[in-house]
């Protein structure tokens, strides 16, 4: 199948989760608000979804993808590959529940380094804190586990099933936040819902784990639990999987420092970050992870058959495809992102104020957009070639620049959360040069100018956009006045002004035409 199917499967299939992660969200911010309730659940959701996406998503999966590939056989045999895979399974469970225990027993002390003076100030508060946090903890385990199914069946060709998987989290939640409307409003209402959203969160863990299950399953491929053994290929995952947990995971890592500098910043201010990012998850997880998770099983594969020029025609490919789609996504979120959390998140508990804050945080976030997805593009190079220890090296030094800024911002400027999502950007940008750099340098990569140039009349068509964005939202604010509907239409149709506007640009610059989509069409081995 070729790339740009790849992408749009997973992506099509994330961009459905992320329609039902906003109705989500919506919720959350009508029912829990910018409270401390709020930033309770936000605290108590992010932690296991940290540790996720460092030990599971990222770090396990980019270990763990191209070592189960080199097992596959050309002929169809599969045989190694399984073995391998049951005895990672069999050494990851028992290492999850120890970690998992532990991790219960002394969230007490880490849910209260985190929280914000605001939310001990009334009592019963860090009680619920770390209540929640223990119920949700649990998903890291389900998802730890869906993850190596995940890797499997992506390893496999089959993008459908696991990128499906989050929307049942998402229906979980929606779930339990209909009933806490029910419940009405007040301090005692927002504990209770919270309370049935943490459970919601776990119980959605092993339905995914159910889920992906049925359809490895359905794919002849099934995993039995053996006896827990440190062979050689175990020993290579984990090998490439510690460094990894920190090049992979640099965005997460840098969210766990987000969470020491918001915890010296007023009530709301988790909300407002979790808010303002699920706004840039939504291209970053439609276009970046697609992206990454698409390429690294064909890298893998090109690499291994020593087809060096194969892997660096579908790398050009994956960076043209992603800046063609990213870029214009973060124009438009820099200028429409207040915009658009006001009409889509403002109401009842979550105020006007509150969804301005959100949105120029959004704009804050964006700035490192393109940047976080080229991280998803490029790390796969290294990977494929079980190279884990170079990414720690470029994600150290980012996460001391974000480090530094975040220290700067807050506590120098005091400029608040805003601070910490410019300095995020500027340490992905830095990531990625880094990246860049060094893959040019050891001639594991050269970007060839034709792509170059490409990408410069990218970024000028996403230029031509935001110049008719900012006019827009300078000279028709009258839209946004009224109902609810008009509201959204009004938005709506800039919306579609703003893409309108960057199809024709990209069209007269040269960016879109037939060729580059035959291009990306083409089907990889």
């Amino acid at each position: 199948m070729s790339l740009l199917k790849n992408v749009g499967t997973i992506g099509g299939l994330t961009a459905v989760s992320r329609v039902f992660g906003f109705l989500r969200d919506i919720l959350i911010a009508r029912v829990l608000g910018a409270t401390a309730m709020g930033d309770a659940w936000q605290l108590a959701f992010m932690l296991p979804n940290i540790f996720r996406r460092l030990f599971a998503e990222g770090a396990f999966a980019s270990a763990f993808v191209p070592l189960f590939n080199r097992r596959m056989k050309e002929d169809g045999d599969v045989s190694e590959a399984r073995a391998f895979a049951e005895n990672v399974l069999a050494v990851l469970l028992p290492i999850l529940i120890i970690f998992g225990a532990i991790a219960l027993m002394v969230m007490p002390w880490v849910v209260e380094y985190f929280v914000t003076d605001g939310l001990t100030e009334q009592a019963g508060n860090l009680e619920i804190a770390i209540l929640l946090a223990r119920i949700t903890f649990p998903y890291l385990l389900f998802m730890s586990v869906a993850t190596l199914i995940a890797a499997i069946l992506n390893s496999l060709s089959r993008f459908a099933a696991a990128a499906a998987a989050p929307i049942l989290l998402n229906i979980c939640l929606i779930v339990a936040l209909g009933y806490g409307l029910t419940l009405g409003e007040g301090i005692a209402a927002r504990r209770e819902t919270a309370q049935w959203m943490a459970v919601a969160v776990s119980l959605s863990g092993l339905l995914q784990v159910l889920w992906l299950g049925f359809f490895m399953r359905r794919a002849g491929f099934q995993l039995s639990l053996v006896a827990p053994q440190l062979t050689s290929g175990v020993k290579e995952l984990f090998v490439l999987a510690v460094p990894a947990i920190f090049g992979a995971g640099v965005y997460q890592i840098s969210r766990v420092v987000d969470l020491f500098f918001l915890s010296n910043l007023p009530v709301g201010s988790y909300t407002h970050l979790q808010m303002a990012d699920r706004w840039n998850q939504l291209p970053l997880g439609i276009i970046g992870i697609a992206l990454g998770t698409a390429i690294l099983p064909a890298l893998s594969r090109f690499l291994g058959r020593e087809q060096d020029e194969e892997a660096a025609r579908l790398q050009s490919n994956a960076i043209e495809l992603s800046m063609l789609l990213t870029v214009p996504c973060a124009v438009a979120l820099f200028f429409t992102g207040t915009a658009f959390v006001q009409v889509f998140m403002a109401g009842q508990a979550f105020t006007q104020e509150d969804a301005g804050v959100t949105g120029i945080v959004v704009s804050g976030l964006v700035l490192g957009l393109p940047a976080y997805v080229l991280v998803k593009v490029l790390t796969p190079n290294f990977f494929a070639r079980k190279d884990t220890r170079t990414p720690v090296i470029t994600a150290a030094l980012s996460l001391l620049v974000t480090a530094a800024l975040n220290y700067y911002f807050v506590f120098v400027l005091q400029i608040g959360v805003v601070g910490l999502a410019i300095a995020g950007a500027v340490g992905a940008w830095i990531n990625i040069m880094l990246l860049g750099s060094i893959l040019h340098v050891r001639g594991f990569y050269r970007m060839p100018s034709r792509i170059m140039g490409r990408v410069f009349r990218i970024i000028l068509a996403a230029a031509v956009m935001g110049a008719a964005l900012w006019w827009l939202m300078q000279h028709i604010g009258g839209w946004f006045v009224g109902s609810y509907g008009q509201q959204a239409l009004g938005l709506s149709a800039i919306l579609a002004v703003g893409i309108a506007t960057y199809a024709f640009a990209a069209i007269i610059l040269g960016v879109l035409d037939k060729a580059t989509m035959q291009r990306l069409m083409r089907r990889q081995s």
